[in-house]
């Protein structure tokens, strides 16, 4: 399995540099190829892991919902999107093959709000896109039974997919990034546990000129669970080197609910920098073989 990491890692370094031609950059003008300065789908706050793998196949349908805060008026930067996420194990439950992407958004924004991203159109925006699809390798490291802590290491490559970038909607790139996440679960007995987990990570996209921006990852979880209701908050983000609309950070807070075979789940997000949205998830996962 470790066979998958390394390739997807060449892969991913690979497709970054050969994107567009190597000139000699100005590191000291900001880019501003970063998520404040473009949709809610272009540069996300990864979804953190617990420090676990999946034992079964799985997959997730969620629509989503994002308002733009840039502006104060949330009727100036509205995103709807349908989301979908494949979990298989490859072999063996410590290792998975994960793919996600938004398959396809509804965007609105105002000439306000592109005026703000600096974006050339001077009235509103509107129209349809699909997503950059996303394929991990996210292999299990040590677990809680044997090692009194679950360990879990993911290498994840972002592909260019997505097609307007000069509507601010994207960026015409790939990227990649890398993280690590321990976590632990502490039985309360009658069916009740709470499990915590930390991340950290390293996130890279390619910005112009043939240069890069490279991030550190963090994050912060923390769940509740007391039988099939299952309560979690995530604090997270990554911090890039340029410092200008390259630091986002949010609050993630989701209830789940397990049915079994199917679990209903519903994900509010908060961004605090350099994300300017709120997010509501609703959905469904559905797990083959439990």
């Amino acid at each position: 399995m470790a066979c998958v990491a390394c390739v997807v890692c060449l892969l991913s370094v690979g497709s970054v540099s050969a994107q567009t031609p190597i000139e000699k950059p100005n590191l000291s003008i900001p880019s501003q190829i970063g998520p404040a300065y473009f949709g809610p789908n272009a540069f996300p706050i990864p979804d953190m892991l617990d420090g676990r793998t999946s034992e079964h196949l799985k997959v997730e349908f969620y629509v989503d919902g994002f308002v733009g805060t840039t502006t104060g008026n949330l009727a100036d930067d509205l995103t709807t999107n349908i989301f979908t996420r494949l979990t298989i194990p490859l072999f063996t439950p410590r290792a998975n093959l994960t793919v996600w992407m938004p398959i396809v958004e509804y965007f609105h924004t105002s000439a306000e709000v592109n005026a703000d991203r600096r974006l050339p159109h001077k009235g509103d925006l509107e129209g349809f896109d699909s997503g950059d699809v996303y394929v991990s390798a996210d292999i299990s490291l040590l677990t809680q039974k044997a090692h009194n802590i679950d360990l879990v290491a993911r290498t994840v490559l972002k592909t260019a997919s997505a097609n307007r970038f000069a509507e601010g909607r994207c960026y015409d790139a790939p990227g990649y990034f890398f993280d690590v996440a321990a976590g632990r679960e502490f039985s309360l007995g009658g069916g009740r546990s709470v499990r915590t987990a930390v991340s950290s990570g390293f996130l890279c996209w390619q910005t112009d000129n043939g240069r890069q921006n490279d991030a550190v990852m963090y994050g912060l979880m923390t769940s509740y669970t007391h039988g099939r209701l299952t309560l979690a908050t995530t604090y997270g983000g990554y911090i890039g080197w340029e410092g200008d609309g390259d630091c986002p950070m949010s609050v993630k807070a989701s209830v789940g609910y397990d049915l079994g075979h199917i679990q209903l789940r519903m994900m509010y997000q908060g961004g605090l920098y350099d994300w300017p949205y709120h997010q509501l998830r609703l959905g469904v996962a559905y797990s083959f073989g439990r």
